[in-house]
């Protein structure tokens, strides 16, 4: 179930200024992703680097609440192995790049077919076409990097960083803006 209590209108009726600030700051920084997608590609998986080593430190700590010793046993497993994961992230950036961009490119191949298939099975629906087009792209993006991987690489999580970024702004900003259009 999904929570409104910090939606613009429980907050008093209106969205703040906070969510004008949020949208800018976050229109700006994907703004500057764009501008420098490299950077922002190697930000990208330093950031994701130390997600995964913060998250199996944290579960490595739960591991020793499990109750059975084969839930403790794999929790310690899955621990030990988001560490080394976050540590070859962070020792080795040009690897995790690769291993991320890689990954993304699956993901979007993944996204595209499933897509497709579920626009097929609703195609006297009047959804149709946007499903198949946006599962379409999604294959067209995958392509895109498999073609072009690695050099791909060094550009595609800081542009879908940056793309993302100014979406969320640009959806923030109009959020504020038609709930204090009143």
């Amino acid at each position: 179930m999904i929570s409104t209590t910090n939606s613009p209108s429980s907050l008093s009726g209106r969205p703040g200024i906070a969510w004008l600030g949020a949208g800018i700051i976050a229109t700006a920084g994907g703004v500057l992703a764009l501008l420098n997608p490299m950077a922002a590609t190697l930000t990208v998986e330093q950031i994701a680097g130390w997600i995964f080593l913060f998250v199996g430190v944290l579960q490595g700590i739960d591991a020793f609440r499990a109750g059975s010793w084969g839930g403790k046993a794999l929790a310690i497993v899955l621990a030990v192995l988001l560490v080394l994961l976050g540590m070859s992230l962070l020792a080795e950036p040009l690897r995790g790049i690769l291993a991320l961009t890689f990954t993304v490119a699956i993901l979007f191949l993944a996204s595209g077919i499933a897509k497709m298939s579920l626009a097929w099975r609703m195609r006297r629906h009047r959804y149709f076409w946007p499903v198949l087009i946006s599962g379409a792209l999604s294959i067209l993006f995958a392509l895109l990097i498999f073609f072009n991987f690695p050099w791909s690489a060094v550009t595609v999580l800081g542009l879908l960083l940056g793309i993302d970024l100014v979406s969320w702004g640009i959806s923030l900003i109009a959020i504020w803006a038609v709930g204090n259009a009143t």
